[in-house]
């Protein structure tokens, strides 16, 4: 597998005033699965329903009121995630210093392809005829209901928290089957990526799957302003990152054993806001992990999602530096299951989108980024800007308006949030 040896997401940071300098910037590795090597298969999540004492109950034993919500779905050579469920309801930033040149995302997207085909799974979960809940409520297992986080199946990408809803419910190590995703709790599922609801799924060696199997680390998406807290503590020695809940013995227990939660949220310094009049899909990459950028933040016109501005201090170092969120932002009314995938050479699209976002906080100062990404030189069928909320301080004046860069720069900008909020407004 190729791995790059510069940084595709230093953060660009911002001086005391206005118009920073060029420093010296740390370089990590970017990896990926080459999207010609996927297996790319529907994946159909199928909700099995339990009584009191764990027996799964078909649909002709279930009362007349849930069994006429209920249908048949016929998957010949669809792979089948099986799960229970209630029915009950990167940028790296140094302190004020280092600024990257457009170049060195450039070099790492050009080289970063990965040359060996994902490990194939270990055994099949096909299925032939599925029961799938429509609309419905029956009694489950106690211990099955009591948390979200129990491969309860697919959530909206938007997640079940509110805005800086802390999760409540505690992840359980060994208790949920490698083959169900966590869904809950912060954690959403990346079904169009196919890999079971996985943003990846990779161990130390290198080697990748589409299935979360013994021995991998299976990294997950946190809905919008979220970020994973699980990666071990112990990384590859070549420099690649890897991150995500273990596999062991066919269940699922946390790398990072500092915290009981999946996701955690980033400083409350940042929304995107979306004035454009279309969808904009910003798509995060998957880090520590294949850095492919499919972690969905999906802004609909005039409303608003908050960013994940990282707090480095708590957020996982490489090689003992701070790292920070990367997002590659498509064209105004690009889906997110078409744009947040690892694009192919003029999609315009995943690796391919116009514009690059950058966000972190460290010393009690938020670093906001608008970076241009050499991948593609067609502007954006948006203006972006960074502009202060009411009452905060930032220094720095950043916006990308009909192809150029405050300042006629073209390596980007950056502010820096020394009080309050600063959001990144699409107009």
């Amino acid at each position: 597998m190729k791995f790059s040896t510069v940084s595709t997401s230093l953060l660009l940071a911002s001086s005391a005033i206005a118009a920073p300098a060029k420093r010296n910037h740390h370089a990590h590795v970017k990896q990926h699965q080459d999207s010609g090597d996927l297996d790319k298969r529907a994946v159909v999540t199928v909700t099995q329903y339990v009584d009191g004492n764990g027996n799964v109950i078909v649909p002709a034993e279930m009362p007349s009121s849930v069994n006429n919500n209920l249908f048949t779905l016929s998957t010949a050579s669809t792979s089948a995630m099986k799960t229970v469920t209630a029915l009950d309801g990167n940028l790296v930033v140094a302190p004020a210093s280092a600024l990257v040149s457009t170049a060195s995302i450039a070099s790492a997207n050009a080289n970063a392809k990965a040359a060996v085909s994902p490990a194939k799974p270990s055994s099949s979960s096909e299925a032939s005829t599925s029961v799938v809940k429509a609309t419905a409520t029956v009694e489950v297992k106690a211990e099955e209901s009591s948390s979200s986080s129990s491969g309860s199946g697919s959530t909206s990408v938007n997640g079940d928290l509110s805005d800086f809803q802390n999760p409540s419910q505690k992840f359980k190590d060994g208790t949920i089957k490698c083959s169900d995703f966590p869904s809950g709790q912060g954690v959403v599922s990346l079904d169009w990526v196919g890999m079971g609801g996985w943003a990846s799924v990779m161990n130390m060696a290198g080697q990748t799957s589409t299935t979360c199997q013994d021995g991998y680390y299976c990294s997950y998406a946190c809905q919008a302003g979220m970020s994973k807290t699980q990666w071990p503590t112990e990384q590859p020695a070549d420099g690649r990152s890897v991150g995500g809940l273990y596999c062991k013995d066919g269940y699922l227990y946390r790398s990072n054993t500092d915290t009981d939660y999946l996701c955690e949220w980033g400083q409350d310094s940042s929304y995107a806001v979306n004035n454009a009049g279309k969808s904009i899909s910003l798509c995060r990459t998957d880090y520590p992990g294949s850095e492919n950028m499919v972690v969905p933040t999906v802004v609909e016109a005039g409303s608003k999602k908050p960013m994940s501005v990282v707090i480095e201090d708590n957020y996982y170092q490489w090689e003992g530096k701070y790292t920070s969120a990367q997002y590659y932002v498509n064209n105004a009314g690009v889906d997110y299951s078409q744009g947040c995938i690892w694009g192919t050479d003029g999609s315009g699209v995943g690796n391919w989108a116009p514009v690059v976002l950058g966000s972190g906080y460290v010393n009690g100062v938020a670093y906001l980024s608008i970076i241009p990404n050499p991948n593609n030189n067609s502007p954006p069928n948006f203006n972006v800007k960074i502009e202060a909320t009411s009452g905060s301080t930032i220094n720095g004046d950043c916006k990308y308006e009909n192809g150029k860069f405050t300042g006629s720069t073209t390596d980007g900008c950056t502010v820096s949030v020394t009080s309050g909020s600063a959001n990144f407004v699409f107009y």
